[in-house]
């Protein structure tokens, strides 16, 4: 199996459904209570992609995506058109975005990542996929137009010196979810007038 660096076309992923999904462990007690284990450290993103269908055309594009991946056997790239960037949906993207570490005088790489607030909880998402070209990056506040360079199939940062002790690190991005197909078979429906449709394409993050 390998991973493509391609992405899954974009006029039809912005009609997909889905999002993260949790695996939680609940045992019910004799007592009424109850006790919750996270099976899972970090969630895992479903979707369907047969929505985004609209045309013939789209069939095809789809049905020749599947057969250059092997079904379920390649990776590729798909947009999360409701969460592909390092900034709120309504914002621009900022090289202050995220924080992603802080200097050591020594460390020169850096892993992408988004972190996700609500009240006095975080869960910080690591991005190994962002897109050519959208990525920013800062010091202290202060964007870097060099001496730093990204590789977008793992979403390392990489500095040509080391930032110094202490010195934030940030970034901006938009990103890619890299995913699989979960199913080998696309069930695809022709009506008499040559428009397509197929019931379901359900797409699973790869989580390595």
């Amino acid at each position: 199996m390998a991973f493509h660096e391609v992405r899954f076309p974009d006029n039809i992923s912005r009609g997909a459904r889905g999002g993260p999904e949790r695996r939680t462990q609940i045992v019910g007690l004799a007592s009424g209570d109850e006790e919750r284990n996270a099976s899972w450290a970090d969630s895992r993103r479903r979707y369907d992609v047969a929505y985004g269908i609209r045309r013939a055309d789209d069939l095809a594009a789809v049905v020749a995506f599947f057969e250059a991946r092997n079904g379920r056997l390649h990776g590729f790239r798909t947009k999360d058109w409701a969460d592909y960037k390092s900034a709120l949906p309504s914002q621009a993207i900022t090289p202050t975005n995220q924080q992603i570490g802080a200097g050591t005088g020594s460390l020169q790489t850096f892993q992408l990542a988004k972190r996700y607030t609500s009240g006095a909880q975080t869960w910080v998402r690591t991005i190994a996929k962002p897109v050519a070209g959208t990525v920013r990056v800062a010091l202290n506040g202060a964007e870097q137009m060099s001496g730093w360079s990204v590789d977008t199939t793992t979403g390392s940062v990489t500095f040509t010196i080391a930032p110094g002790a202490g010195v934030a690190i940030s970034a901006g991005f938009e990103f890619d979810v890299p995913v699989r197909f979960d199913t080998d078979m696309l069930d695809v429906t022709l009506d008499l007038e040559r428009l397509g449709s197929i019931t379901s394409i359900p797409l699973i993050e790869i989580r390595r």
